[in-house]
């Protein structure tokens, strides 16, 4: 809402500043009162927005919470052939949404090139890091727990599943900047029927998990909107592209048809951004 003072007209006794408001393209003569009313109703509509796009992180977090009162509630735990059949289904959808995310943008890219130069600088680097398998190594290290399972071991597990993935990472960076939250809707799929799982293993106590999520996710939506303007429609798509690649790997592993080690991929996401940074120096 863009504003200026207008004429100041004074009475004997009750003097009164008048405001030229402009709403789109009208312009509105409005009191002091009237502005201030007006400013106030702007300031809580632009917070009401900023909640609505927060949706997706807010779906995620109870859909944690809601598949650990699920999996508490079946607390003998879940056949093996269920299990099997859900991440079928999630597997079959994360290639779907993967593949769709990866094509829509190549109409987009500026460099039709630069998602196979992320894709294998960012694999040689995580490989060289070995991100998957210290990952894995940690997980299986939490898992183990003798003969009865720990409440502590089960959190450590299940936040490093929910939090450290594009799904989750790349998922609140498109909600904050374009309003998709399907990446979220997505990865909220996946955490519930996880943490339906954990639940029926470890117990109620698994719904601690659903706030680290939040503050996780939350991290990045904020730092996406802060620097929101530095961030252009050529470098989303392709962030985008490298994104849906990876998602679609992460569909292969769940349908056991082949392993990516996605999490080694994760430092191809940097590669877009520091060329566009490169080029916008260079400029």
């Amino acid at each position: 809402m863009n504003y200026r003072f207008g004429k100041i007209i004074c009475k004997p006794s009750f003097p009164k500043v008048f405001l030229c408001v402009r709403f789109g393209g009208r312009v509105c003569k409005l009191d002091i009162f009237s502005f201030c009313f007006a400013n106030k109703f702007v300031t809580l509509h632009r917070k009401n927005q900023s909640g609505k796009q927060m949706i997706g992180t807010i779906v995620n977090t109870c859909t944690i919470v809601a598949g650990t009162l699920l999996g508490a509630w079946m607390h003998r735990g879940i056949k093996e052939k269920y299990k099997t059949v859900l991440y079928d289904a999630l597997g079959l959808a994360s290639l779907a949404i993967g593949l769709n995310a990866t094509i829509s943008n190549f109409g987009k890219s500026q460099y039709p090139v630069l998602f196979i130069v992320a894709l294998a600088v960012g694999g040689v680097t995580g490989t060289w890091l070995d991100i998957d398998g210290r990952f894995k190594r940690m997980v299986n290290r939490r898992s183990k727990g003798g003969g009865e399972a720990r409440l502590g071991d089960g959190l450590s597990t299940a936040i490093l599943l929910y939090c450290i993935g594009p799904l989750s990472m790349l998922g609140p960076v498109i909600s904050a900047l374009k309003g998709d939250h399907t990446f979220l809707f997505t990865n909220a799929t996946l955490d519930f029927v996880s943490s339906t799982i954990f639940a029926s293993t470890y117990g109620l106590g698994m719904v601690l998990a659903a706030p680290v999520l939040f503050l996780w996710q939350g991290l990045f939506y904020v730092t996406a909107q802060l620097s929101s303007s530095a961030i252009s429609e050529s470098l989303m798509a392709e962030l985008l592209i490298v994104g849906g690649l990876m998602i679609t790997g992460s569909g292969l592993a769940l349908l056991n048809l082949k392993d990516c080690k996605t999490l080694n991929l994760l430092p191809a996401l940097l590669v877009p951004v520091v060329w566009f940074a490169l080029r916008g120096l260079l400029a």
